[in-house]
């Protein structure tokens, strides 16, 4: 069965910092003509940083959108759509939390709304860490909190972190690291 849809024109509304907005026309499979509101995005990273402790590197800073300090994993947006996903990644969790990983390793990536959305969200681990100054934007005001794996997965489990990228990782981490998976480096 043919699923896909083809778009027959595109109209851009918003062009932005970070989103750009259009309205497209597309064929449905059907031959019956639709609408499809479209969010394009470069991109982002996500990174899971275990420290030799155990820890896990986590950021809290505030979201706009929903009015509330959210509990995180370092990540950020891409600064092109071509910039390479991992060297995003390092420069993310360098910036947010200080920390350089000698090892890094691809967790997948994610379609965080694919209803309107066409982010992308590439997921990284990475252990061996060393530490240096944050580098923080001028725009970002976070604070960096360290929690053991095992808490992180209980915080996710219990609700008391909303973030869909960070509960993601948070999981697909330990599920991995418990049957070593997580050994698949990339540089």
């Amino acid at each position: 069965m043919n699923l896909e849809e083809k778009t027959i024109k595109s109209e851009c509304l918003y062009n932005g910092r970070v989103i750009s907005l259009s309205v497209d026309e597309v064929e449905l499979p059907n031959g019956e003509k639709a609408k499809r509101e479209v969010v394009k995005h470069n991109g982002g990273v996500c990174v899971i940083a275990e420290d030799n402790d155990g820890n896990i590197m986590f950021v809290r800073q505030f979201r706009y959108p929903y009015k509330e300090v959210v509990l995180e994993l370092p990540a950020g947006k891409r600064d092109s759509s071509t910039e390479d996903p991992l060297v995003c990644g390092k420069r993310e969790l360098r910036e947010e939390t200080g920390a350089v990983a000698k090892r890094y390793f691809d967790l997948g990536n994610l379609y965080p709304t694919p209803g309107y959305c066409a982010e992308i969200i590439w997921l990284f681990g990475a252990c061996d860490l060393s530490f240096c100054e944050q580098e923080l934007d001028n725009d970002e005001f976070l604070a960096v909190e360290k929690i053991p794996l095992e808490q992180a997965v209980k915080m996710v489990l219990d609700g008391k972190i909303s973030d869909a990228k960070t509960q993601i990782a948070v999981l697909k981490y330990q599920m991995l690291k418990q049957n070593g998976l997580c050994e698949k480096e990339i540089k």
